[in-house]
């Protein structure tokens, strides 16, 4: 994972697999059959520690405003100084290869469509408790803080000032907030 992390799909060639793995050449494709298939591996892998720690994120509160706010705090301490300069492997694999490869596209699609499902039913937990903004509708609320997330990822390869981001994260959340 974290040499295609490093370096990109199309840029990762044979040799720092084999040195990211530590197998030879027949072991790596005995064990994960050629580039693209170790690829989708690790990039499925990449996606259940993100929705891992999005739950996580999600349950540090009963309330769902804080749950939210768990939410994009970590996102803006994952994006934000040389924390972020890494950058995300689920938007740079997006911008690289969900034009050319429908199963990555699909992945990337279904990583998205979870975070918006989770970011949705905080805040209709939140409309319930009398939380949210008159007229604001969770699943639209939902995309654009996704949006948001996801931005914060590629700016965050400019090193943002966390204090910066988590402000522009609170005051967008506080838009949808009672």
């Amino acid at each position: 994972m974290n040499a295609f992390w490093s370096r990109g799909y199309h840029a990762t060639a044979l040799p720092d697999l084999l040195r990211a793995t530590k197998l030879s050449r027949g072991s790596l494709y005995a064990a994960f059959g050629d580039k693209h298939s170790l690829f989708l591996r690790a990039l499925d892998r990449y996606i259940a520690d993100a929705v891992t720690r999005m739950d996580l994120e999600f349950a540090q509160s009963r309330d769902p405003v804080e749950g939210l706010r768990a939410y994009l705090a970590g996102y803006v301490e994952r994006t934000s100084g040389a924390n972020g300069r890494r950058g995300c492997l689920l938007v740079a694999t997006a911008m690289e290869l969900a034009g050319e490869d429908a199963t990555v596209a699909r992945r990337v699609a279904g990583f998205f469509k979870a975070m918006e499902t989770r970011v949705a039913g905080a805040l209709c937990r939140a409309q319930a408790a009398g939380q949210l903004a008159k007229g604001v509708d969770p699943a639209s609320a939902a995309k654009i803080l996704v949006c948001f997330v996801e931005g914060l990822r590629v700016v965050g390869k400019t090193a943002p000032a966390q204090a910066a981001s988590q402000a522009t994260a609170d005051a967008l959340l506080d838009r949808f907030i009672e």
